[in-house]
């Protein structure tokens, strides 16, 4: 079989007369195809020789019907004329799967990918990139933006509320571009199809209603879920994705799965090994992951860390994995192949409200199933609510005993219970898609990126705002909220008025110049949040926590995190009270008002208030005070003593997310006058702290680029520490690394202040000896009545480094007595070595001198 590229088969094409050249390139397309055994359907050849005419093509075929095969002519296309394309995708896991994918078709020298976490190659003619990334582009640059053709995958998505937005604004704004919008589930597409020939002046050819190459066959099961799953491995039903609607369920059954003996044989196993060969499972969780995955079994979720879901792919694209337990997220384009797709309910939670399941969302989960090339049918399988499973049970233990039959009690749905039934089941089956449903929104990031556009920013915005796909009520209604927006903006100082009337740039206003040129507000509420930086003490001792809180406040809520929060601190009252001797029913009334940290709560929402008063528009988002990065910081913890403290192994993906919007909005959005030394340092150690939790799309593109590590112009410039030569490697990064041991330090002196012996000896169990912690807080206590662990205890005179020029820093935290004696110092040894090799900072040794 032909490995090359098809970016290798552009030199086939340079001396072709213009007249042969749209022939020749598709000659070349098709022989590349051949070279790899393919054969194009006629659905996919009719959509991609749309392409090559110039049309618009929106291809609503099945799933399964190999659309991403014209997503990659889409591409070459595009390449052999010249022209820069973007793939589009709704969520990061999909962009970085379609990287990696685009990387080993086209050479990752021709690939980038665009997250708004991370940039890759950002250059390259062919970018990877989320629906939102092009649509601030569009909104930035307008028609002049250096994208000559869009590829939007899952284009369904331009129905959902808070998302759709960004797959309607790349049509409006880019009226040079070509666009392939693909979807399986688009319902009636006559008014798109007008609309863009009408925006962009190209044909827009429809190809739709094409038959599944891989038929699926529906069964609706009364066996509880594993017995399912059993069933279909015995009769070669594997691989069975299992869809859950929760990331609790996925993992829960995961586990409860290994019961049911051998999944893999010896050689599968075996095989399983020698893929994951030396890949690190740093975490709880990937601990877990490991022994799952050894059993052939996976998990899947945006729960989970994405180096984990990479793993995860990559083993089920091999045929590695028998089951995977996933959630939904399946049914928005994973390239996870499977035969069977296992449905535990058609019931879930949208963020709301329990629902049934859209037809939409149904066809896009099931269609799933089967492989073209592998299956002759794709499996889906539908489980019967849990109260319908025992009363099938209960029917068939009757048997045909009329008597028996006669006295059962059926069981129903709990009271409030969202359920289903075989009706149910049937007619989501035949239910065609819901239509799709404009979803447009004002936001400040809009204006922002549109006054940051060169010309008439009225102009543009009045295109923007009157020409897309809304009623001219909502649109009415959206101006009057791009008017309070856009004097928010200039009321607090973000977009000034140009004092010559218009800029170099045609622009009458204008977003400040003072600030960084990469100055993020992609939160809504971040003008508030420059707002209440004036109202913070500079003298304070928490004044550099302050400003971490200010911004905490307008990021999303990790939900999980602070709920583990809550839940601990109502723990440790319920248990305090109870010592007290308040009764019951004294101590749930008391602990209903706990909720999770909320610094500088009534100050921000004061602030709030007063903010609202004269910029309407704020009133449509509210602040959400929370201590995440500040609890980190105030507790000296890790991300895995994050992690352990609250139980949220399961959760690691949503903490890395929030941990970089927090990162980021930081890095970007703090004015330089608020920048202090210490904020630097915290900024440092967040960056570095995220990359070594996962750093895997960087360090696999460098890969996969041939080079030995992901070496960026930040790395070169870094001060390296003593004795390293990779520039990603943890300790390299001096200043961060030396704030991380300070870090560890300092959570030693807090679990010792707090008695908590086994905590410590979980945090150091890696060593062969550890200080007897229980004797010296006997005698520690025997001296002394407290332990300083404020600010003031945390200061450079309790925390010395010696010999940082070598791989073996030695280190003297002292701890901070009532009366000055400073008689206590935890005193230890840094083992460079072993925390590049863990990711995390690990001694050799640790002892406790007084």
């Amino acid at each position: 079989m032909n490995t090359a590229t098809l970016s290798d088969k552009l030199a086939d094409l340079e001396d072709v007369p213009s007249s042969l050249f749209d022939e020749a390139v598709w000659d070349t397309f098709i022989a590349w195809t051949k070279d790899r055994g393919i054969s194009l359907y006629p659905a996919q050849e009719e959509a991609s020789l749309g392409i090559l005419a110039g049309d618009n093509v929106i291809l609503a075929t099945p799933t399964g019907s190999g659309k991403s095969m014209v997503a990659n002519a889409a591409h070459f296309i595009a390449l052999a004329r010249g022209q820069r394309s973007f793939y589009t995708a709704p969520i990061k896991a999909l962009v970085s799967e379609k990287f990696f994918a685009l990387c080993e078709i086209f050479g990752p020298d021709n690939v980038g990918m665009m997250t708004g976490d991370a940039t890759v190659n950002g250059n390259a003619p062919i970018i990877a990139a989320t629906a939102e990334i092009v649509a601030n582009i569009a909104l930035r640059d307008g028609a002049e933006a250096n994208i000559d053709q869009v590829v939007m995958d899952e284009f369904h998505y331009y129905s959902e509320p808070d998302r759709g937005w960004a797959w309607q604004v790349p049509l409006l704004e880019l009226p040079k571009a070509q666009f392939l919008l693909m979807s399986a589930t688009l319902g009636d597409t006559t008014w798109l199809e007008e609309d863009l020939t009408q925006r962009t002046g190209r044909d827009t050819t429809l190809v739709a209603g094409t038959t599944r190459p891989v038929p699926l066959d529906f069964s609706y099961v009364f066996t509880g879920v594993q017995d399912t799953i059993e069933e279909l491995l015995s009769t070669g039903k594997a691989p069975i994705y299992v869809v859950h609607f929760s990331q609790r369920e996925a993992s829960e059954r995961a586990q409860a799965l290994t019961s049911i003996g051998t999944i893999l044989t010896p050689e599968e196993k075996d095989a399983v090994a020698k893929e994951i060969g030396g890949f690190r499972f740093t975490t709880t969780f990937g601990r877990d992951l490991s022994k799952l995955l050894r059993k052939g079994i996976g998990v899947h979720h945006a729960g989970m860390l994405p180096k984990y879901r990479r793993l995860v792919e990559r083993l089920a694209q091999r045929g590695l994995l028998k089951i995977i337990c996933g959630t939904d997220t399946l049914g928005v384009g994973i390239n996870v192949p499977i035969r069977t797709v296992l449905m535990t309910g058609l019931a879930k939670y949208d963020g709301t409200r329990q629902r049934i399941l859209k037809s939409r969302e149904f066809h896009q989960i099931a269609g799933r199933a089967g492989r073209a090339g592998y299956d002759t049918e794709g499996t889906v399988v539908v489980e019967a609510p849990e109260h319908e499973i025992e009363n099938a049970k209960a029917r068939r233990k009757a048997g045909d005993d009329p008597a028996r039959l006669k006295k059962l009690k059926k069981k129903s749905a709990r009271d409030g219970e969202v359920t289903w039934s075989e009706k149910t089941y049937l007619r989501l089956i035949d239910a065609e898609p819901e239509q799709l449903t404009s979803q447009f929104k004002v936001s400040n990031s809009m204006l922002l990126n549109v006054l940051a556009r060169h010309g008439d920013g009225y102009e543009h915005m009045r295109h923007l705002l009157r020409t897309n796909h809304d009623t001219r009520s909502k649109q009415n209604q959206d101006i009057l909220t791009a008017l309070d927006l856009f004097r928010g903006l200039v009321r607090t100082g973000v977009v000034q008025k140009s004092t010559k009337g218009l800029d170099i740039y045609g622009r009458p206003y204008h977003v400040v110049r003072e600030l960084p040129r990469d100055f993020a507000l992609n939160q809504p509420l971040s003008p508030f949040a420059l707002a209440a930086l004036s109202l913070l003490d500079p003298e304070s001792d928490t004044y550099t926590l302050d400003i971490i809180s200010v911004f905490e406040a307008i990021l999303d809520d990790p939900r999980q995190v602070l709920i583990a929060q809550q839940k601990q601190r109502r723990g440790e009252e319920i248990a305090q009270l109870k010592a007290d001797g308040v009764d019951y029913t004294e101590r749930m009334t008391i602990v209903e008002d706990i909720t999770w940290p909320k610094p500088l709560e009534e100050l921000l929402e004061q602030a709030y208030d007063t903010f609202a008063e004269t910029n309407a528009w704020v009133k449509e988002f509210q602040i959400a005070p929370k201590s995440v990065v500040r609890d980190m910081l105030e507790n000296a913890m890790t991300f895995s003593d994050l992690v352990a403290t609250y139980g949220l192994a399961r959760s690691e993906g949503v903490i890395l997310r929030y941990l970089t919007d927090a990162w980021r909005t930081l890095r970007q959005s703090v004015p330089d006058e608020y920048y202090t030394d210490e904020l630097a340092d915290v900024v440092e150690w967040l960056g570095e702290l995220i990359r070594q939790v996962d750093s895997s799309l960087v360090d696999e593109w460098a890969q996969m680029a041939g080079e030995d590590n992901p070496i960026s112009q930040e790395d070169l410039d870094r001060e390296l520490a003593f004795g390293v030569e990779d520039p990603t490697a943890l300790t390299a990064n001096r200043r961060a690394f030396t704030i991380m041991v300070r870090n560890y330090f300092f959570r030693l002196v807090q679990l010792f202040a707090l008695e908590k012996e086994d905590r410590l000896a979980e945090l150091l169990d890696y060593l062969d000896e550890v200080p007897d912690f229980g004797a010296v807080l006997d005698d520690y206590f025997d001296e002394y009545d407290d332990i300083e662990t404020g600010p003031s205890a945390r200061g450079p005179e309790f925390f010395r480094v010696n010999d940082q020029e070598t791989r073996a820093w030695t280190v003297r935290q002292i701890i901070c007595d009532p009366k000055g004696e400073h008689a206590f110092q935890f005193v230890g040894t840094v083992d460079l070595d072993a925390s590049d090799a863990a990711g995390e900072v690990r001694l050799s040794s640790l002892r406790v001198e007084y």
